[in-house]
């Protein structure tokens, strides 16, 4: 199969501002896709602007704020989006397939496993997948931000050469460059660290729910499953291939010289957690930076009721999230042996492994 691109494209640049589809702008953004496949690629597509497209419609004089009404907003909406695809790719004899997903998808291997392998059949039939999420079905608080997490699951499941995030800005600044003249483009990220976070911003535009921040969490997570990452404008003619080939207008994410496994992926991105565990701060050092095993000692508090092979969170004793894994005792289990030595514990307890996270199953947020 031909190297696979995903391109996500967020509601600012396929809305207008006060809601509706801009049909020019999905023309565009169709031919520069029909320009990758022209240039040997495979692409797939992770739409935006559902919710959007459709509160005008529906009747809704401003963008819903309220579940139920949002919900309502992209049953409509994503009807329009995909009759605007359809109409889009159609004048260049190209055909498209709609797949809508949400976060607990991921969580499931023989969900996504089963969206893959659609996928893959898609493609083979030359046919552009556009994914959007589920939004009449979504919660809030298991929903993708503006769909920028999303892309950045669906690259690393595909195993895509490169993930493109198209925004209203030409990349990532030192500051807000439309409020301070001094602001430094920044062109390469070799590590995306506190400092880059810090840097990113906050809210996008009025009609999308994504920020600059949100993007660069996206680009963390493809990065970390090997997948290199463009955030940046594609407004003329070419600008796709641009990004492509390495001279697009916005900043370029490398992969890490050791990326996450399949298995590390799963446990770091897809999984949804069941519980977490407190650590103390010498522990906190052993996982971040010395390569070991969360053993009891470590262990200052559980939160949650979990069960041995379930994943969880885990933080530090200022509650700062440090990584997640794969827990080998039941939540009563380590609240009885908190804090002990392994002879203690082996005392106490009777499990099969006495690290409470191994090291192979562990996934740190840093890196």
């Amino acid at each position: 199969m031909s190297p696979i691109i995903v391109v996500k494209i967020g509601s600012s640049s396929l809305t207008s501002p006060g809601g509706g589809i801009h049909r020019e702008s999905i023309n565009f953004f169709a031919r520069e896709l029909v320009s990758l496949k022209q240039a040997g690629y495979s692409v797939m597509l992770v739409t935006s602007g559902a919710v959007a497209a459709g509160f005008r419609s529906i009747g809704y004089t401003q963008r819903p704020k309220h579940l139920h009404e949002k919900q309502a907003a992209a049953a409509v909406g994503q009807a329009l989006l995909m009759q605007a695809y359809n109409e889009a790719f159609a004048q260049y004899d190209h055909r498209v397939a709609q797949l809508l997903l949400t976060r607990p998808d991921f969580s499931n291997r023989k969900r996504i496993h089963n969206a893959l392998m659609t996928i893959e059949e898609l493609l083979k039939h030359h046919v552009i997948p556009i994914i959007n999420e589920n939004d009449t079905v979504s919660v809030d608080e298991l929903k993708f931000s503006e769909n920028d997490t999303l892309s950045a699951l669906v690259a690393n499941v595909v195993k895509a050469s490169r993930l493109l995030i198209v925004t209203d800005m030409d990349g990532l600044y030192t500051a807000d460059p439309r409020k301070n003249t001094e602001a430094i483009k920044i062109e390469r990220v070799d590590q995306i660290d506190e400092h880059i976070f810090r840097i990113a911003g906050g809210a996008g535009s009025a009609v999308g729910t994504g920020g600059m921040r949100s993007k660069i969490e996206a680009a963390r997570i493809a990065t970390r499953g090997g997948i290199p990452v463009f955030i940046g404008q594609a407004n003329v003619e070419g600008d796709l291939l641009s990004a492509v080939e390495g001279s697009g207008k916005g900043t370029y994410f490398e992969t890490s010289l050791h990326t996450l496994s399949m298995k590390k992926q799963w446990v770091g991105f897809h999984s949804s957690p069941q519980g977490t565990i407190i650590v103390d701060d010498g522990a906190m050092k052993a996982l971040l930076t010395g390569g070991k095993s969360l053993l009891p000692a470590g262990v200052r508090e559980t939160i949650g009721d979990f069960h041995p092979g379930d994943v969880v969170d885990v933080i530090g004793m200022e509650r700062q999230r440090i990584g997640r894994g794969v827990v080998n005792y039941a939540s009563w289990q380590l609240t009885a042996v908190a804090g002990l030595s392994l002879d203690e514990v082996q005392k106490r307890v009777e499990v099969i492994r006495p690290e409470v996270i191994h090291r192979d199953e562990w996934v740190s947020s840093e890196g």
